[in-house]
């Protein structure tokens, strides 16, 4: 699809299960396109900066909420109105995938019967009741649809004025997802007609495509789960996580909701891995990122809607950065509202202020002055991009894919790699030439590439990459090491392999190195052999007298210095190349059209990069053809603003001075302020900064109290560079319009010269000239000023610029008549008091963890932005991921850590039928984590079943019950809400259910946990005194017919070569076994007796173990009566559940039945 122009449309037309599609890469190119937002064009020229301030963006009033139309398309509905992480591997900023670790075993531990992990080390401990406040599963006795609200009864109380609105059914908080039991099946998000390696694949793609590792833990999970997993459990995690990922990257134009994160375990028991990876995703901008409708809470507190308590989040800056975190915020808070709303408090609100009077940043798509109708699809306005204009490549994970393409629709055109470069008098470079020097340039790359600092590790848990590679969860209750079947081997051709994996080729098309602008210096370097050896291999000629093993000697430069430049060194390699291959001032001006083309890159002259550090964010490169966008990259934080909401975003809002609360302590006395210049002070609890490191450098901006010496020394030393653009609108192209490019080469100050030095001050004047006419819909080129020449360009006038780049054109494609161009624009991004320059880059002094630095919060400071991201700075995604790395510590700050259900696996030993009738408790939440929650050591089922009858007061201590697995069979004890429901209540009420009757307004008493904390303490000192109870032998699991089928399967697969499946080949080995002889079978059979036998003396012995442990346990237990009785409530029978009501709830929260 290279050179094409793409049309993404709403959604895609195979339906697929929860109205998810086919993968974004499959979109039908025919649907009705986003129409472009109007902005105001009064005042444009093309002098100056060409940086214009504009108005805000006016509503889309056709916006709505997308549906699937009987068509088979998505569309938005008529009736529904819109408002309209470093590459160093150790940046808090980026994604960290630690793909080369080593796979790390988590501890032996072992999960007790209560769902709890038992430390190996830790025998018994203290553990506190788990205060808990539950509330009935069965909802529709308790809420009134919001478009029928229950009529108020007569005698109504009046203090009880809580109502629950809005319910549609659906759940929406994360916490329910471990208790969907009975209300949400297993599995259910898996598609059963989906062969299995064909889903596995789709969801090892999917976390590819989301920057994380199918098979390794995430550093935030491995922090989350780090103690709370056994070994078997961390490649179930993964499974559910990665399969999560497949329903977002499938359709992202639909939320991914609790329900169907739920579905994607195999079993009910993993339902709390389930909730934690949705919990994970969602926070972290995995999933539920973008211009995308997120689900809301049905059950809003009316009185917490009503209230005018409500936190503020100010967000500085509405670049992309700027309007990601802000959307990504109001998502994050929609989606976790009861947070706040369950406290009385509306969720927060966000609050952007631009300096200018348009959106975007260094974001801008300028409109022509001459603007031609119908001359690009859509009624798209012709635009000129002054800022970022390229898309690096859709492909493994970029954000940018999700919004551009899956969201937002907007027609792109994807680039092609053919470029021709001219010299200085006209004559196109011959390709022989052009390639040799390329691989020259390469080589010294690579030798410079050297000396680069290496990536820091991180080791995290990781799981079954066999098991993953078929969505396969490990075997359990003994059969660990039994296997039906041998796997099938998995075509590794068609696995993704990771980017920090691939080995450059040796001799790379140009096209593709001056497109990304980038020297590709990746760990895998070719630069191994001699330099003679190199340049002979390259088609150089060597000189006379050079050996074969003559090579260039780098390390006496970079060592000297305590701060190397790239430019220094690579000019020395130059230099030193010189003496071994006949270099001519075209070679010169060649290997400087390279650097130039760095230049760009890093947006500063090589001479000012770091040498270990230039490229830093090597590995994290996205993939695919890169992009432009087609009427303008505006269009993205246009989509960013306005959908699905409209943010609230206010212009001409100068900041002039922040006052934060640098400590965060919470008996600061002053609140926080941001203060514009023109007066106003906006209140604020969270405050993000996302404007560019130019303006943070100049110090315009006054922080109260002063940033740390730690953020200014990251400011000072980071680098922040410039690159300018004239861009030049005709009337008719006189250039082949096929090509998207055509570079330029420049003399240095002598034409003749040699000396790298003498090519600094000019090789990047109009170096590379872009063909703009695809995506703007007129004739136009955007010629660039690269390194020294962009700042040469900050104090030219525009006349001389355009007297320059003519006579350089019409030296290009004489004969051709060059006219004078309609329309001039010139950037002048140093200029721009809001920008001060264009993005960031790695300096001489820059050291490896400032990126780190600049990403970390002062307080309740925190900081976003393309500086931020250290594995993908100075890029509109870096950006973009800058912003959702922001808004998740915004709401771990506001709403703490994420919280794990517990227990977080429900034992083995409890029953499917008995999972399934689970109830659905809501906890309420609580600002402060329990302790037992941030010990990890929570009370499992008995947590669960406990009701808080006084939860101001601490509650009492308990015992550990370390219950392995099939010790004491407590999967069999029902849970004391399902006793009380089984109760079929017979006659007439004993008292009256009108609600003028007193009795109406009985309320059911709070349970007293007194029952189980006697029968905990009977247990506990059973286990004192004899130990835990002998565990039961697990079966043999080995039988004659399974063993064959296991030496045979291969040789029965080659035999059914037609038919593969496995159902075929179990056929065909039933019918090998029918008709073997009794020779045949006997050694498997011999083999399962002995095996048989041997578990037989083994369950025996058991037995009578256990019956011994019976019989002591027993008598204790009597003992225990007869010395410590239980005190029971005033007329309670024996065996009654003390503290339980004796009343069922009717339909209303209120009614009350007796119970018989």
């Amino acid at each position: 699809m290279q050179g094409e122009d793409v049309v993404m449309g709403d959604g895609g037309e195979h339906g697929v299960q929860n109205e998810r599609t086919a993968p974004i890469s499959t979109f039908p190119l025919v649907i009705k396109p986003t129409p472009a937002l109007e902005e105001d064009v009064s005042s444009l020229s093309s002098s100056g900066t060409g940086l214009l301030d504009q108005s805000s963006v006016e509503p889309n009033n056709n916006g709505g909420k997308w549906s699937y139309a009987a068509d088979g398309t998505w569309r938005r509905s008529e009736s529904a109105t819109s408002n309209d992480t470093s590459s160093m591997q150790s940046s808090i900023a980026g994604d960290p995938m630690a793909l080369d670790t080593p796979a790390t075993l988590s501890p032996s531990k072992k999960r007790r019967l209560d769902g709890s992990v038992k430390p190996p080390s830790i025998k018994v401990d203290a553990v506190p009741h788990i205060a808990l406040a539950l509330l009935p599963s069965n909802h529709s006795h308790q809420i009134e649809p919001a478009d029928q609200p229950a009529p108020k009864r007569r005698g109504r109380p009046p203090k009880d004025k809580t109502v629950l609105t809005g319910y549609t059914g659906k759940e929406r908080r994360a916490s329910v997802i471990s208790r969907l039991h009975g209300s949400v099946r297993p599995r259910s998000s898996i598609p059963a007609q989906l062969p299995k390696e064909v889903f596995a694949g789709q969801c090892i793609h999917a976390a590819h495509g989301s920057r994380l590792d199918p098979y390794t833990l995430h550093s935030e999970e491995h922090k989350l789960l780090f103690n709370w997993l056994l070994s078997n459990e961390i490649t179930v995690y993964l499974n559910i996580r990665n399969a999560i990922l497949r329903l977002w990257v499938q359709n992202p134009l639909c939320a991914v909701t609790v329900e169907e994160a739920a579905g994607c375990a195999n079993n009910g028991r993993f339902f709390g891995l389930a909730e934690v990876a949705y919990k994970f995703l969602v926070r972290y901008g995995y999933i539920n990122f973008g211009c995308v409708e997120v689900p809301r809470d049905p059950i809003l507190l009316s009185k917490a809607m009503k209230s005018n308590t409500q936190k503020t989040v100010v967000v500085i800056g509405a670049g992309v950065a700027g309007l990601t975190t802000a959307r990504q915020l109001e998502s994050l808070f929609t989606q976790s509202s009861e947070r706040w709303t369950d406290f009385g408090e509306r969720p927060p609100r966000v609050v952007v202020l631009e300096g200018r009077k348009r959106i975007g940043g260094r974001v801008y798509s300028k409109p022509v002055r001459n603007q031609k109708p119908d001359s690009l699809p859509g009624n798209l306005r012709n635009t000129a991009e002054m800022g970022a204009m390229i898309v690096t490549g859709f492909e493994h994970g970029n954000p940018l894919n999700i919004v551009i393409r899956g969201q937002l629709g907007l027609r792109y055109h994807m680039m092609t790699d053919e470029l021709t470069i001219y010299d200085c008098d006209g004559k196109a470079v011959e390709e022989q030439k052009d390639m040799i020097n390329t691989e020259l340039y390469t080589d010294i790359s690579d030798r410079a590439g050297q000396f680069r600092a290496a990536p820091q590790q991180q080791n995290t848990y990781r799981g079954n990459e066999e098991l993953i590679d078929r969505a396969r969860d490990p075997v359990g209750n003994g059969l660990e090491n039994l296997h039906l079947e041998p796997l099938l081997p998995v075509d590794a051709s068609k696995q993704h392999k990771p980017a920090t994996k691939r080995g450059r080729r040796r001799n790379a098309p140009p096209g593709t190195e001056k497109l990304t602008g980038r020297s590709r210096v990746i760990e895998e370097s070719g630069a191994t052999e001699s330099a003679a050896r190199s340049a002979k291999t390259m088609g150089w000629k060597l000189k006379e007298g050079v050996a074969k093993n003559q090579s260039v000697s780098l390390h006496q430069l970079a060592n000297t210095s305590s701060h190397p430049t790239l430019g220094a060194v690579m000019d020395e390699a130059i230099k030193q190349y010189q003496g071994i291959i006949d270099l001519q001032p075209q070679d010169m001006r060649l290997l400087n059209w390279h650097h130039a083309n760095l230049e760009y890159a890093n947006a500063a002259p090589v001479s000012s990069l770091s040498l270990s550090g230039h490229d830093q964010d090597t590995g994290n490169e996205f993939e695919g053809a890169h992009s432009e966008i087609i009427g303008g990259y505006s269009q993205l934080p246009q989509g960013l603003m306005n959908m699905p909401t409209k943010l609230d975003v206010r212009f001409d809002r100068r900041v002039e001075s922040i006052h934060y609360n640098a400590r965060r302590d919470e008996d600061f006395p002053f609140a926080t302020k941001i203060v514009c210049s023109d007066g106003e002070v906006i209140v604020a609890d969270e405050v993000v900064m996302t404007a560019p490191l130019g303006v943070l450098k100049t110090g315009h901006i006054d922080f109260d109290p002063p940033l740390p010496s730690w953020k200014k020394g990251a400011i000072d030393r980071m680098g922040f560079g410039l690159l300018n653009k004239v861009v030049l609108l005709y009337d008719e192209p006189f250039w082949e319009d096929s090509r998207d490019m055509f570079g330029l080469l420049n003399e240095g100050l002598d034409p003749d010269s040699l000396d790298p030095a003498d090519y600094a001050q000019r090789r990047g004047r109009f170096y590379l000239i872009w063909n703009a006419s695809k995506t703007s819909g007129r004739p136009m080129l955007v010629a660039l000023l690269a390194g020294n020449a962009a700042h040469e360009a900050e104090e030219t006038d525009t006349t001389s610029l355009l007297d320059e780049i003519n006579s350089r054109l019409e030296k290009t494609f004489a004969p051709r008549v060059v006219p004078a161009p309609r329309e001039v624009i010139v950037t002048r991004w140093k200029k721009d008091p809001f920008t001060r320059g264009t993005y960031s880059f790695v300096g001489p002094e820059t050291r490896a963890g400032d990126y780190d630095l600049m990403a970390k919060s002062v307080g309740n400071l925190h900081f976003a932005g393309e500086a931020t991201c250290g594995t993908h700075p100075a890029t509109v995604h870096g950006a973009f991921l800058s912003g959702l790395r922001v808004a998740a510590e915004v709401m771990h700050a506001m709403d703490g850590p994420i919280t794990k259900p517990n227990p977080l696996v429900i034992s083995e030993d409890i029953k499917p039928e008995i999972l399934a009738q689970m109830p659905m408790y809501y906890p309420m939440p609580s600002s402060t984590p329990h302790p037992s929650a941030a010990h990890g050591t929570g009370g499992g089922t008995w947590g669960l079943m406990q009701w808080a009858s006084d939860p101001s007061g601490p509650p009492p201590p308990e015992p550990v019950l370390k219950q392995e697995p099939n010790h004491i069979p407590m999967a069999n004890v029902p849970f004391a809400q399902n006793q009380m429901q089984s109760r079929r209540p017979s006659g007439p009420p004993k008292q009256s259910v009108c609600s003028s009757d007193q009795s109406f307004w009985v309320q059911p008493a709070a349970f007293d946990s007194s029952d189980l904390n006697y029968e905990a303490s009977i247990i506990g000192s059973i286990l004192a005194q004899l130990g835990e109870r002998p565990k039961k032998p697990a079966r043999p699991g080995v039988n004659p017919f399974l063993l064959y089928c296991k030496d045979n399967w291969e040789r029965c697969g080659v035999f059914c070569a037609t038919q593969s499946a496995d159902s075929a080949i179990r056929g065909t080995l039933g019918k090998w076994w029918k008709g073997s002889t009794d020779e045949e079978t006997r050694p498997y059979r011999k083999q399962s007796q002995a095996a048989q036998e041997v578990a037989d003396a083994a369950r025996k012995e058991w037995e009578q173990k256990a019956q011994r442990w019976d019989d002591a346990s027993r008598g204790i237990r009597q003992e225990f009566y007869r010395r410590q009785p239980q005190l029971r409530a005033e007329g309670a029978k024996e065996g009654e559940m003390v503290g339980l009501s004796k009343r069922k709830t009717n339909v209303s929260n209120c009614v009350v039945l007796d119970q018989v």
